[in-house]
């Protein structure tokens, strides 16, 4: 197993989207890539602790490569945009890849250069790609929000 850490956004629909994806085994919204030990959401929401919503991904690299679950977060949202996603705005919203390993860092920074020339993107892609920082869980309500609400 391996894991790896996106933020792309508010963390509910990330958690959702790459939680479906065959090899992906666990899920986790939290928050990581700031300064405050232990921040609760509404300390991050205040946009005071530097924390990215995010979404600490265990995955079964026999089953799903780095590349395809990078495709995924490249899909789910946009890496155009600094500091927002949708109507969500504030550094919390960023887009990040925290990456546990060298191999990952690797083909993350290969990955966003693939996306980037791919003519996909009218504007550079923002997303910070860095090595992992520490992971804090969120709050247990917004484990799986919108799944526990029927819509996914």
């Amino acid at each position: 197993m391996e894991s790896i850490i996106f933020g792309a956004g508010c963390f509910w629909g990330v958690q959702s989207a790459l939680s479906r994806i065959s090899g992906v085994v666990s899920t986790m919204c939290g928050y990581s890539g700031g300064h405050v030990a232990n921040p609760t959401y509404e300390m991050v929401c205040n946009g005071d602790t530097g924390h990215a919503e995010v979404v600490l991904v265990e995955y079964d690299a026999a089953r799903l490569s780095i590349d395809d679950l990078l495709d995924a977060f490249w899909h789910c949202h946009d890496p155009t945009t600094k500091d927002r996603q949708g109507p969500d705005i504030g550094a919390q919203y960023r887009s990040v890849i925290y990456c546990f390993t060298s191999h990952q860092l690797a083909a993350a920074l290969a990955s966003r250069d693939k996306q980037q020339n791919s003519g996909r993107w009218r504007s550079a892609i923002v997303t910070e790609i860095l090595p992992a920082e520490r992971f804090y869980p969120a709050e247990a309500y917004h484990q799986h929000y919108f799944e526990k609400r029927g819509r996914s």
